[in-house]
């Protein structure tokens, strides 16, 4: 079946339940999400009103228009190639934590091993990364007129109280995250719109050229956003806008567990989230640059550009109402990312590939939530944004440094199965596709491409300011040999494979049935 063709409402529901069952696992998470809401938490953690707006700076105080007229949609089709051959792997796969048991099944155990701790690296940082990023619009947005200073006390103590908060609505279960996501999608198309009109009719006028028009504004001249470079660089520095903004759609895969007919519903939710991001994020970033009453004043800004735009250029109430919206959904766009984190540590532990794994995936019969995988993820973000907060390299902060290698641990976390499916499709190890299929030669294709991509925004994301993200990374991957080959290779098992699934069908039903008891009880 093409992934234009949707499958009949008809298909039963214990679809999804054999499928589980059939990878050896127990359905012990709700699974109360339909293809909608599989797509908004996806959407919401993209959030193009939170790294469209936050990350802003890296295209205007770049190559200027061109950045994001040309360099937005660019950026958006790199990180699309990875979830279209993404979206082919997890219709087969349809797990939680799905990214680890591709990695594992497609592979071995030490490359879904690998692909777990690439990506679990890279939520936890991402999810502190969105927080601080709340944390400034907030600053910028409301702090004047409260009072604010900018301080790593204050800094903490909000990011501590956010990240509690969205916990606790995780905590409660997928319903109620459901719910506030799907609230979020609405959110997000809204205020994209409301900020489109409101800049268009503030523009003043409609030079379109602008759009298109090379610029180079590195060094001081924006505002040092950039070091000096040569203008081929500045504009590739500037695909990490789009680039840095389109991730987290992995966050379908993660709630696949929870998400009716996974088979179709994640794939469908992966893609059509950065399409619509692309999309969304490309006529309302466009229609900002038209707004600017001049490129170059607008580049020197940095990175208040946003604000100073808005101040300049946007009737003060409508400004604060669309502060306002902005700042919801960079709140739930956190809540997501939580949601995302804590699947992927429950998976993960599952398996046994985490210190107290016993804990860390256990669910709560009331609310049906891994509630100390979520609280675990939430601790963690908070912690890595402290500590790294403390300590610089040179000017510039170990967060900034770090932030940049996670991203690109996150791509390498999607590249391993990635690559893995070009080898393994339609072998015994990948015997038979499920309802998304696009057939071998697009397969492969997207494949390709991701490889390429992989390349290009790991070249890109250690030039300075962030060129010590390369010594970050390399030391990494020295630690998770030594790790490995230290500890993990004679402890770590893996998922279930052959015999062990039919062994564990009867700890399965003991499990659900448990589960059953003690939420009725």
């Amino acid at each position: 079946m093409s992934p234009v063709n949707q499958p009949g409402a008809t298909a039963p529901q214990d679809d999804d339940l054999k499928v589980l069952h059939n990878m050896g696992y127990a359905q012990q998470l709700s699974r109360r999400m339909g293809v909608f809401s599989n797509f908004a938490i996806s959407f919401s953690i993209i959030c193009i009103l939170s790294g469209g707006i936050n990350s802003l700076a890296q295209g205007t105080s770049g190559a200027g228009g061109a950045a994001i007229g040309i360099g937005w949609p660019l950026g958006c089709l790199i990180s699309g190639v990875f979830a279209m051959a993404m979206a082919q792997i997890s219709s087969a796969y349809p797990t939680a934590g799905g990214l680890y048991h591709w990695g594992s099944i497609l592979g071995n155990r030490f490359t879904g091993w690998l692909t777990a701790w690439f990506n679990l690296l890279g939520l936890i940082t991402v999810l502190g990364a969105i927080n601080v990023g709340t944390y400034y619009f907030f600053f910028g947005a409301f702090g004047p007129a409260l009072g604010m200073e900018d301080t790593i006390t204050t800094r903490i103590t909000f990011l501590a109280i956010l990240t509690g908060v969205q916990a606790l609505c995780n905590h409660f279960g997928i319903g109620l995250t459901a719910k506030l996501t799907d609230f979020s999608g609405y959110l997000i198309f809204a205020t994209a719109i409301a900020l489109t009109i409101v800049c268009l009719m503030a523009a003043p006028s409609f030079e379109f050229s602008r759009l298109v028009t090379f610029g180079n504004y590195s060094g001081e001249a924006g505002g040092n956003v950039w070091p000096q470079v040569s203008n081929g660089w500045i504009f590739m520095l500037g695909l990490l806008l789009p680039i840095y903004t389109i991730t987290g759609y992995d966050a379908s895969a993660h709630t696949s567990e929870e998400t009716r007919q996974a088979a179709w519903s994640v794939p469908l939710g992966m893609v059509s989230s950065v399409a619509w991001s692309l999309l969304f994020g490309w006529v309302m970033l466009c229609s900002f640059v038209l707004m600017l009453p001049s490129m170059d004043e607008a580049a020197k800004q940095g990175w208040n550009v946003f604000f100073w735009a808005m101040d300049t250029q946007v009737n003060p109430t409508i400004k604060m109402a669309l502060y306002l919206a902005i700042f919801i959904s960079q709140v739930l766009c956190g809540l997501a990312t939580v949601t995302s984190v804590s699947r992927m540590i429950f998976a993960f532990s599952r398996d046994g590939g985490l210190p107290f794994s016993k804990a860390l995936a256990s669910v709560s019969p009331t609310h049906r939530s891994p509630v100390a995988a979520i609280w675990t993820g939430a601790t963690l973000a908070v912690l890595f944004v402290w500590g790294s907060s403390l300590v610089s390299i040179g000017e510039t902060p170990v967060y900034t440094i770090v932030v940049s290698c996670t991203v690109i641990f996150l791509f390498f976390s999607f590249i391993i199965p990635i690559v893995l499916g070009l080898f393994t499709y339609g072998t015994a190890k990948w015997p038979t596709m499920g309802p998304w299929n696009m057939g071998r030669a697009l397969y492969s294709f997207f494949a390709i491409l991701s490889i390429l991509s992989m390349v290009l925004i790991f070249v890109i994301g250690i030039q300075p300011p962030n060129d010590w993200a390369l010594y970050i990374t390399l030391g990494f991957l020295i630690l998770t040999a030594i790790v490995w080959f230290g500890f993990e290779t004679r402890r770590f098992q893996g998922p279930p494979v052959g015999d062990m699934i039919i062994k564990r069908q009867a700890e399965i039903a003991a499990a659900e049935e448990a589960l059953n008891k003690q939420a009725g009880g």
